[in-house]
């Protein structure tokens, strides 16, 4: 018993590790995730809160995970990995039922899986961290007490100082379609192997007092106007195509007057995004590190384009100011939120393939890509 114990723990201690550190990578990703879970439950969205949650449990599943292997405070940690695991189960159970939404992002952007898979994987884990609570007399210490303390110090830190580089910096692995060496064009077209959805319209007609519903091919023996009064048609999916999204969607970039400009600039040599989803939740003296950016652009005749979902706001923030002539685009929010996981983010791309992305700390590493050769 002793052996399967320690073999159970080390199980779920790398899972929990896994799957944290593959959260804490883009801890964005999962406050988006939150929020799209508040939305099917009709709350509000809670931006600052879903962070702050995001944050504290992508660390807990690391320090937790931690905790487990090195035998750490185990009957608090395997009373609250329970108490945990039961929550997931609720909600994937909950995707997986509903179907909304419609991932639960229990590995994130890195691993997606489909919501019976995550299911049946918290259910697994719910039955092998209820044997660690029974048998955890078998589980010890892996080091002397102090050794185990410095660890854990060392596990906590890590943990949050892992996520406060990536929500600065952008996440050190880019999982989303929008990383560097794509293609944006390419990526927003519908991949060539795609099925498309399979669906039926339906004639729905009032006869009497009963409504009755067909199909072009099976009309009543004895249809007539004089019988049947037409009420609606509905289109009825009766397969579900495969593969038929574009990995990029809603990526449209408009001008002032609503002007599609999306190929135009994709089609450029060389141009310069800034994704700017909210001008007051940006950055501090996010201007003033770009402006290096825009003059290196200027000099070498290389277009330039803000892009942001709110364009009053983000005119107003660079009125007065060396940016004031740059371009203006906007965007769809949610498309800016996937392609942008700091606020700002700056794009180099060429014909529609990206150079390279950076926060605004580290706008700067930008520059050799646009100075003339």
């Amino acid at each position: 018993m002793k052996l399967t114990t320690n073999l159970v723990r080390i199980i779920v201690g790398v899972l929990f590790i896994f799957s944290g550190l593959v959260k804490a990578n883009d801890p964005l990703g999962l406050s988006y995730k939150m929020q799209e879970f508040f939305e099917v439950w009709g709350v509000s969205r809670l931006d600052p809160t879903t962070l702050a949650s995001s944050v504290i449990m992508n660390a807990f599943e690391i320090i937790a995970g931690f905790a487990l292997l090195l035998g750490w405070r185990i009957r608090l940690f395997s009373w609250l990995l329970l108490a945990l695991i039961i929550f997931f189960t609720f909600l994937t159970g909950y995707t997986f039922i509903t179907g909304k939404p419609t991932n639960c992002g229990c590995f994130g952007d890195c691993l997606p899986i489909s919501s019976r898979t995550s299911f049946l994987k918290d259910v697994a884990l719910t039955v092998l961290i209820a044997f660690i609570c029974w048998q955890r007399k078998y589980i010890q210490p892996l080091f002397a007490a102090k050794l185990n303390n410095i660890l854990m110090v060392l596990v906590i830190i890590f943990s949050f100082g892992f996520q406060w580089y990536t929500l600065r910096y952008l996440p050190v692995v880019d999982c989303l379609p929008y990383k560097k060496g794509n293609n944006i064009t390419d990526l927003r077209k519908v991949p060539a192997n795609a099925i498309p959805d399979s669906s039926v319209i339906l004639f729905v007609y009032k006869k009497g007092n009963e409504e009755v519903r067909f199909t072009a091919e099976n009309f009543p023996a004895d249809f007539s106007d004089s019988l049947y009064t037409y009420v609606d048609r509905e289109d009825k999916l009766i397969r579900a195509g495969v593969n038929n999204h574009p990995p990029i969607k809603d990526f449209v970039l408009n001008t002032a007057t609503g002007a599609d400009t999306t190929e135009a600039i994709l089609a450029e040599p060389r141009v310069v995004l800034l994704f700017v989803q909210t001008a007051k939740d940006a950055a501090s003296g996010w201007q003033k590190k770009f402006e290096p950016v825009y003059k290196a652009a200027v000099q070498s005749n290389v277009p330039v384009h803000l892009v942001t979902g709110t364009r009053a706001d983000l005119e107003r923030a660079i009125q007065g100011t060396p940016l004031q002539g740059a371009s203006v685009l906007t965007c769809d929010n949610t498309a800016i939120r996937t392609a942008a996981r700091t606020n700002p983010c700056l794009y180099v791309v060429e014909k529609g393939t990206i150079l390279g992305k950076w926060a605004a700390p580290n706008m700067s590493s930008a520059i050799p890509l646009l100075e003339k050769k």
